[in-house]
């Protein structure tokens, strides 16, 4: 049994290791490359503790990375009451590092370049804000199935899709723009329009023409012109009666 002279020593010692069991502190340090990461706590104005791990979301076959910054304020715990073998548990809102977001009905990440992850749970809906010249990655090996009602996707300087096929299964197809098709181009159920391209002409074709299965011209009661011909207008000259054959059409 310890004496009388030992006992308040011993009490206080008592005191002091129950004060150290959970203890509030600011990240003054963290080591990434080591194994486990590790960070120093500021406990005191005097000093910061030891290199001590900190507390992940998961670290089993489930793994997240995502360590405390210089500033953060943890909560160290010291199970038995000595910061030599405590550990800092992230997380606390303070003044300088405040909560994103004060809506119950939101679950949000912020990250240090600004970027915003918020799920709306009441509204249902999921937003994504990058910064400025912000990209994003997605890559599957297999398939990836988007299902919705509505789409809207704008690039404001270009967008590609690189595929062996493309099916645009849609009972009407819309190009607001010019269309420019560098490879064949083939149609299966006819071709109409109307309008005048920006050389006001109707249509230009700029290579020869087959006409296949004996199909010919037909217009709507217009004329077709080759060079300065008109297969309406047209006249030939030297034209005799009889079985003769007239030379080729002058214009």
């Amino acid at each position: 049994m310890p004496g009388p002279t030992e006992s308040p020593q011993l009490f206080a010692d008592l005191q002091r290791q129950m004060a150290n069991v959970v203890r509030m502190g600011t990240i003054t340090d963290v080591d990434h490359s080591a194994t486990p990461p590790l960070v120093r706590v500021q406990l005191t104005e005097k000093g910061s503790t030891d290199w001590r791990p900190y507390v992940e979301l998961r670290a089993g076959k489930t793994g997240t990375w995502n360590p405390p910054t210089v500033g953060e304020c943890v909560l160290f715990l010291s199970p038995n009451g000595m910061t030599e073998g405590g550990y800092a548990l992230p997380g606390l809102p303070t003044e300088s590092h405040p909560a994103p977001s004060a809506d119950p009905n939101k679950t949000v990440t912020k990250y240090p370049d600004g970027a915003v992850v918020e799920y709306d749970h009441a509204a249902h809906k999921l937003k994504v804000t990058l910064p400025a010249a912000g990209t994003a990655d997605i890559e599957v090996p297999d398939a990836i199935t988007v299902k919705c009602k509505t789409a809207d996707v704008t690039a404001s300087e270009s967008a590609k899709v690189h595929s062996q096929e493309i099916t645009l299964d849609a009972p009407k197809t819309i190009a607001t723009g010019e269309l420019v098709v560098q490879g064949l181009l083939t149609w299966l159920s006819g071709m109409e329009g109307y309008g005048v391209g920006p050389s006001g002409r109707g249509a230009q074709i700029d290579c020869d023409v087959e006409f296949i299965n004996g199909h010919g011209v037909k217009t709507d009661g217009g004329d077709i012109v080759a060079g300065d011909i008109s297969l309406l207008e047209h006249r030939t000259s030297g034209v005799q009666g009889g079985d003769e054959i007239s030379g080729k059409p002058v214009p």
